[in-house]
């Protein structure tokens, strides 16, 4: 036994397999960085107005409200690895989509395959991780990745900026679509390698209908039993809708209201990154030391002064700062939301959970883009700033006093692991998707 955990203490935080797969996201993910940031800009670019960008983020909503749990339960049934390469095949051709849009209107396309590559992809995610790391180190790993991963924010927003204002829009996509398909070539190499789920049983990876409404009702007696996992999605709910009200208007604000170009609005998505990167490690040692609730409750004040301090700024160098706050808010959520989440899931649930967390409630933030853009526009540019702002200090009460894994939670865990376990047995009659 002593042994045993000698061997754990000395062993890497990060597996091999674990860092390629982080190195398939870096670069996937600054290829989005590169466009993302800059896309309510293109949409403008191709004849948008505010209120027609507002209603684009909206509709582009709804295939995640589906996609986010029907992909985490693809990733559950046939392997992380394999649901992140299907995902990121249909990413490809969402950039081809982007890049031949002759107006704003034909960008939903590229937006809804890029809508199915994140429901693929972003369930596997944080599950992959969880199964690739112990508990009693498992946030710390969540930041180690996550300070690896800000390379994302730091090296993506600059550079699509920079070619933005130097070549186009259009330039900008080609050069992130062809990040996005190297990527995409090493995924397919690393799923065509791996093992599905069930594989040592002798069993074989099968989407079924029965396992799935299995999976869901377990997954929302989880969250209807009012424990960890319910405050998990009603806080959640709250962070996602606040900042859907606001977040494709950044770029437009920035712009338009602080007369920015497109390069130093890059430059302050770097910033944002530079402040994840130094923070998350030591975020996620904090949460595996003092506990995830004190990690959440930190990272949503600090984003809430973070929202103050932009809707008051006047100069870069305040919106910079910021940006910086806010980045450190957003590291110390994140690791220890992942963490927490990996905990209150059964592992065989845990492709889903993570698809309905991140799909936050999406069918009640679902008009909150059009909503923003209509306070923007009609009300004042800060509005949308302000309720994001009190909302994230709101959602610090539920997270102090809820956020407690219990006797009961853990009751209600094996609950619902025990009836995917019973639903994983030999009768097996079901239609296969």
């Amino acid at each position: 036994m002593e042994s045993n955990e000698q061997h754990n203490s000395k062993a890497p935080l990060l597996s091999p397999v674990l860092r390629l797969f982080l190195l398939t996201m870096i670069l996937a993910n600054i290829a989005g960085a590169m466009y993302g940031g800059f896309l309510p800009l293109y949409l403008k670019s191709l004849g948008a107005n505010v209120a027609q960008i507002g209603l684009f983020f909206t509709i582009s909503q709804i295939i995640p409200l589906v996609l986010q749990i029907l992909g985490g339960w693809i990733s559950d049934s046939l392997g992380r690895l394999k649901s992140i390469a299907a995902g990121s095949v249909s990413g490809v051709v969402s950039y081809i989509a982007l890049i031949l849009a002759p107006t704003w209107g034909w960008v939903f396309l590229g937006e809804g395959l890029g809508a199915i590559t994140r429901s693929l992809v972003g369930p596997s995610f944080g599950a992959f991780i969880a199964e690739e790391s112990r508990e009693d180190s498992r946030a710390k790993v969540y930041g180690l990745v996550e300070t690896f991963y800000t390379i994302v924010a730091i090296v993506g927003p600059p550079f699509g900026g920079f070619l933005v204002d130097r070549f186009g829009f259009k330039t900008m996509l080609i050069a992130a679509g062809s990040i996005y398909t190297v990527a995409t070539v090493i995924r397919v190499q690393m799923a065509s390698k791996a093992k599905h789920p069930g594989a040592e049983e002798g069993k074989k990876p099968r989407l079924q209908l029965g396992a799935l409404k299995v999976n869901l009702t377990a997954i929302f007696g989880l969250v209807v039993a009012g424990g960890v996992m319910t405050w998990i999605v009603v806080t959640d709910g709250i962070r996602d809708i606040s900042f859907s009200l606001s977040n494709s208007l950044i770029p437009v604000y920035l712009e338009s209201i602080a007369n920015m170009n497109a390069q130093q609005i890059g430059w302050l998505g770097s910033i944002l990154g530079v402040a994840m990167m130094i923070t998350s490690f030591p975020a996620g040692h904090l949460s595996d030391k003092h506990g995830e609730r004190l990690a959440i409750a930190l990272g949503f004040a600090l984003q809430s002064i973070g929202f103050f301090i932009f809707i008051k700024a006047e100069t870069f160098l305040l919106y910079a700062v910021s940006y910086f706050v806010i980045g450190i808010g957003f590291s110390l959520m994140s690791p220890a939301y992942q963490s927490l989440l990996s905990k209150v899931l059964p592992q065989k649930l845990r492709g889903t959970g993570f698809g309905l967390v991140q799909s936050g409630l999406g069918l009640f933030s679902l008009p909150a883009p059009a909503i923003g853009a209509r306070l923007y526009a009609n009300i004042s540019p800060t509005t949308p700033f302000w309720i994001t702002a009190w909302a994230s200090l709101f959602a610090i009460l539920p997270v102090v006093f809820k956020f407690k894994l219990t006797d009961k939670d853990r009751q209600q865990i094996e609950k619902a692991e025990a009836k995917v376990e019973a639903d994983d047995g030999p009768a097996q009659e079901q239609p296969n998707l």
